[in-house]
């Protein structure tokens, strides 16, 4: 039983991890396109067009990938985690098909005639086509979060006697507290991604000495939306967040922030440590004493309970993983606002484009952003282990009785093959895309 739910939840933390590369770069990037197209509006300055058609080809490519990889993922609703869909499927299946039925086809739908339609559309309409993209994709993060806030903190249900959850409060789903700050931060996060890409684009033009204009145009905008987005992760939405792993999920926080034992006078945030979960402390730490108690609390005494409070049955199923996931988002997501307040700077006083360092930085740069969105969510779903429903339905009893784990192991191999060579083709087609750059527009 133990083997086949670790390869279960193996093939779902595959598919996802490798399907969230996707929609975390175009849900942000939906938002700077019809920045580009809105700037072209008001300046009439054809650079500003044919940026947002460059950078729509881009988004194109990735949400074909999106969906690509995000049908197999659903799949395993029915497949590996039959059990869970049949308990729950009342009220997660609410959200899922708004996604599917509404956001999905709206962006979808709109996406074609913004690549196809400026012509036959006119500017204005084809502004919105654009901002139409950018509501479905935005709305899909929304229900798709809503769905993972009702398994984080559960509300509007009631437990049927075979078991069942039913929703008896359709409107609680969506007034979740801990609905808003997740989607604000996944959305922030999100735009720190395509900012840094935008970014990256542009500081590699400006390096090779190619598509001048629009790499200068791509930094600037990059660096910009990318220090608002830096600064919005962290406060205050990662703040928001935060706070509601406090108050819901308590145990979630103390292993998060290595907490074995309730500090009295004050708890101290951890720059480095390891977790020693045998001997209940964190090895080699480097501390700075009540900072945590006053950013959780605005106390410097308050107290926060560490994991000693708690019964060992509801600790988090894995403490280093959950540790060094929340501290790696927590580091890279400090570096980005350092880098992009330095880039800021320099843009400020006109010596942005001649810093080499800077733009060197920005490239190197440019596959943290997805490793901090990755870290994120592991330190959500982490966190909420034993359980797939938080307090309610344990893991094991949410997986599929008659999947075995061979048949399960065999296809995350093949979805493994399968996703290298969907991987490597984006990246040929991705790569062309951007070596091609920006193409001016014929029309004037």
């Amino acid at each position: 039983m133990e083997d086949m739910l670790f390869y279960d939840r193996m093939q779902f933390a595959f598919t996802i991890t490798f399907h969230y590369l996707f929609p975390q770069l175009t849900m942000g990037l939906s938002l700077m396109i019809v920045y580009f197209k809105w700037k072209f509006l008001r300046t009439d300055i054809e650079k500003y067009n044919d940026a947002a058609k460059f950078w729509m080809k881009i988004f194109a490519l990735n949400f074909a990938m999106g969906v690509v990889t995000g049908i197999p993922m659903e799949f395993q609703f029915g497949t590996n985690w039959a059990k869970f869909s049949e308990l729950t499927g009342g009220i997660i299946g609410q959200t899922l098909a708004m996604e599917g039925m509404f956001s999905f086809f709206l962006e979808s739908s709109f996406l074609g005639l913004f690549l196809f339609g400026e012509k036959l559309l006119g500017h204005k309409l084809h502004f919105v086509t654009g901002f139409l993209v950018f509501l479905g994709s935005w709305a899909s993060g929304y229900l798709i979060i809503a769905t993972h806030s009702w398994m984080q903190y559960p509300v509007g249900y009631e437990i049927l006697e075979n078991g069942k959850f039913v929703l008896n409060n359709f409107g609680a789903l969506f007034s979740n507290p801990w609905l808003l700050p997740s989607y604000l931060h996944n959305q922030a996060a999100s735009l720190v991604t395509s900012s840094f890409v935008v970014a990256a684009i542009g500081a590699f033009y400006i390096l090779n000495n190619k598509h001048h204009e629009f790499g200068k145009l791509f930094l600037k905008t990059g660096v910009i939306f990318g220090l608002i987005s830096s600064l919005l992760v962290a406060f205050p939405t990662g703040d928001l967040a935060a706070k509601n792993v406090v108050k819901y999920q308590p145990v979630t926080f103390a292993a998060m922030e290595g907490i074995f034992e309730t500090e009295k006078g004050g708890s101290e945030i951890v720059l480095i440590g390891q977790p020693n979960v045998l001997e209940k402390k964190l090895d080699n730490k480097i501390a700075v004493p009540n900072i945590l108690s006053f950013l959780t609390y605005q106390k410097w005494d308050a107290e926060i309970k560490g994991l000693n409070e708690f019964d060992p049955a509801v600790y988090p199923t894995n403490i280093p993983g959950l540790y060094y996931a929340y501290h790696i988002m927590v580091g890279l997501g400090t570096i980005f606002i350092g880098l992009m307040l330095l880039a800021a700077v320099q843009l400020f006083r006109k010596k942005l484009y001649k810093t080499k360092w800077i733009l060197w930085s920005i490239m190197f740069m440019l596959p943290f952003p997805y490793i901090a969105n990755t870290t994120g969510w592991y330190t959500a779903e982490l966190g909420r282990q034993p359980w797939l429903v938080y307090n309610l339905l344990r893991t094991a009893d949410g997986a599929s009785p008659t999947v075995s784990s061979g048949n399960t192991l065999f296809t995350l191999l093949g979805f493994i093959g399968l996703y290298l060579l969907l991987g490597l083709l984006f990246l040929m087609l991705a790569g062309k895309i951007i070596n091609n750059g920006p193409q001016l527009n014929q029309q004037h």
